[in-house]
């Protein structure tokens, strides 16, 4: 029996409501000089550096435990790291980041669409990127560098570039058979030019598919190279529109989703949640929270800002957002949600400038948590959590069990 099919089997009715705050990118690692020199500036986490009382007081007071995104030594992207926490395996549910950048922007997609994610980036004089994220841009300035793409002609193929946020977008072909078998142009490092299109099997239409973008890329590079700092694309998760089990099918809930950013926007639309407006910040979506609570049943809230601190380098900056999360903590615990779950969906240690395969922190609090009082929020103290290191994948079954809607399974 699939797993899915023993939870729908056993869900059962209940009032209890379940709110699941995830810090996107939170676990880390201790703080070091350098390459060359290894010696540790501390011994703690960007998490463990953080002064977080409140997050302190609830760890233990709940069920913590360490979670692991897909594998050991795997490191996600952050598409399988929320489809894991949604309880989606990753490995069996593989789904393109551009459909979910192009659903987050709430573009109208269409059976066939081939949809990408756009970073806009910098390139030098003779090609090679210098920044991956063109300096993070405003978002006015990537809807002008949209705005002057819509242009671009392609033959018999609509397009269409939506802003996203920062300096991302989505990217939407449309108009014939296309494949989505193909590779990605970011080179994930700087000091090389991007990399070209390739068909990844022997299918005719991939090629074409391949030469169709390739074209489309060096009409973009000529449109673009006057600007800066955003002067070239990169082009990455090539998606088809794929439909997947929504989450109500499942688990029977009533979901939403409070994220400002559109990523993640679309893979809640994916998996059919409720998506509310909000400004992307802790204070914003908090308060979004409180003044939507009662209408729905699940409240995914996704905080963005401690993984692009991550992703930066930028451990002081990365502990002051977990910090502030921390102040606003009461926001949440003042609605007495009945389960509530605070997690990440992978490791961003501001060491390693990108996504990890590090475990990452988990609590649970419920009137059932079987909890440890000698623990604290972070990652080291967690190892003696009452939960082990378990799977993201597990965590839906339990806020299922902790909100009272799994049965018994067998006499």
């Amino acid at each position: 029996m699939e797993k899915f099919d023993l939870i729908k089997q056993l869900k059962q009715p209940s009032s209890e409501k379940i709110v699941l705050l995830v810090m996107d990118g939170l676990g880390g690692l201790a703080k070091q000089n350098s390459k060359k020199d290894d010696t540790l500036k501390g011994t703690l986490t960007e998490l463990e550096a953080a002064h977080t009382p409140n997050l302190d007081t609830l760890a233990k007071a709940s069920e913590t435990g360490l979670m692991v995104p897909i594998l050991p030594g795997i490191t996600p992207g952050s598409g399988p790291g929320h489809l894991a926490l949604f309880g989606y395996d990753p490995l069996q549910y593989i789904i393109g980041r551009g459909i979910l950048s192009a659903l987050g922007v709430k573009f109208p997609v269409q059976d066939g669409d081939l949809c990408a994610r756009v970073n806009f980036a910098t390139v030098d004089t003779e090609g090679k990127v210098t920044d991956r994220r063109a300096g993070r841009i405003k978002d006015e300035i990537n809807r002008k560098m949209c705005e002057k793409l819509a242009t671009v002609g392609i033959g018999d193929v609509q397009y269409f570039i939506e802003t996203e946020k920062e300096h991302r977008a989505a990217l939407i072909f449309r108009g014939r058979e296309m494949s989505d078998q193909l590779s990605e142009t970011d080179p994930q490092t700087t000091g090389v030019p991007p990399l070209p299109v390739r068909p990844l099997d022997n299918e005719k239409v991939s090629k074409a598919t391949a030469d169709m973008i390739n074209n489309f890329i060096k009409k973009v590079a000529e449109k673009l190279k006057d600007e800066h700092p955003a002067n070239m694309i990169l082009l990455r998760g090539w998606a088809l529109h794929k439909k997947i089990p929504s989450f109500e099918e499942i688990y029977g809930l009533d979901a939403c989703a409070i994220a400002g950013y559109p990523m993640y926007r679309g893979l809640a639309s994916l998996a059919g949640m409720d998506v509310i407006d909000v400004e992307s910040g802790v204070v914003s979506q908090f308060e979004k929270l409180k003044e939507i609570w009662g209408t729905h049943e699940f409240y995914f809230v996704h905080i963005k800002y401690t993984d692009s601190a991550g992703e930066d380098g930028d451990f002081d900056r990365k502990v002051s957002v977990i910090e502030e999360v921390d102040q606003n903590i009461p926001t949440i615990l003042n609605l007495e949600p009945d389960v509530l779950a605070v997690t990440a969906d992978h490791s961003t240690p501001a060491s390693y400038k990108a996504h990890s395969w590090h475990s990452f922190p988990l609590l649970i609090k419920s009137r059932w948590s079987r909890m440890n009082r000698e623990v604290n929020f972070g990652e080291t103290d967690l190892t003696r959590g009452t939960l082990g290191i378990i799977n993201s994948v597990d965590l839906m079954p339990l806020l299922m069990a902790h909100s009272g809607r799994l049965a018994k399974f067998g006499a």
